[in-house]
């Protein structure tokens, strides 16, 4: 696995969540937030596209688990006038990077990897006050493959040994 390090700013989103399984396929909040991020000038590559795993598959019903859709707004975009969009900030520090490429479906393979196989063998340990955060690279149904290209960064801190 070839892992990198990096230091990311605080990022500011607008986003759309989906409640209900990762494995299943649902794009209704991705299409909400392209449609938005299009009428509003958000695109790439000024922009980013994000999408935050909020829970643990693994420790929380495919039913509950919440997924947010993401993307970046410059400094000084008029939030006030978006009523109907929800807004909140990213943090910034250290995150241990995964370039991931293949099917959607198979992005918690990537987790798994990072969570259960690096991390245990690396010089850090993950900081659970943050959150991981899926960098869409690009555009799956415009891949030859219908592959997703995601940066995934999950964020660490040092391990105290």
């Amino acid at each position: 696995m070839n892992i990198l390090i990096e230091e990311l700013p605080e990022y500011e989103v607008a986003f759309f969540r989906h409640v209900g399984s990762y494995f299943e396929p649902n794009g209704e909040h991705w299409g909400k937030l392209l449609n938005w991020a299009i009428n509003n000038g958000l695109l790439p590559p000024q922009q980013s596209f994000i999408g935050i795993s909020l829970d643990n598959p693994d420790l929380v019903e495919g039913h509950n688990c919440r997924h947010d859709a993401c993307v970046t707004i410059p400094d000084g975009f008029d939030k006030e006038i978006h009523k109907n969009m929800r807004f909140r900030k990213l943090d910034g520090g250290k995150y241990a990077l995964y370039q991931y490429y293949g099917t959607p479906g198979m992005l918690n393979i990537g987790y798994k990897c990072m969570y259960e196989e690096w991390l245990p063998n690396s010089d850090y340990e993950p900081d659970y006050d943050r959150h991981n955060l899926e960098f869409s690279m690009n555009n799956p149904a415009e891949d030859p493959e219908g592959k997703s290209k995601v940066h995934l960064y999950v964020p660490v801190k040092k391990r105290i040994s």
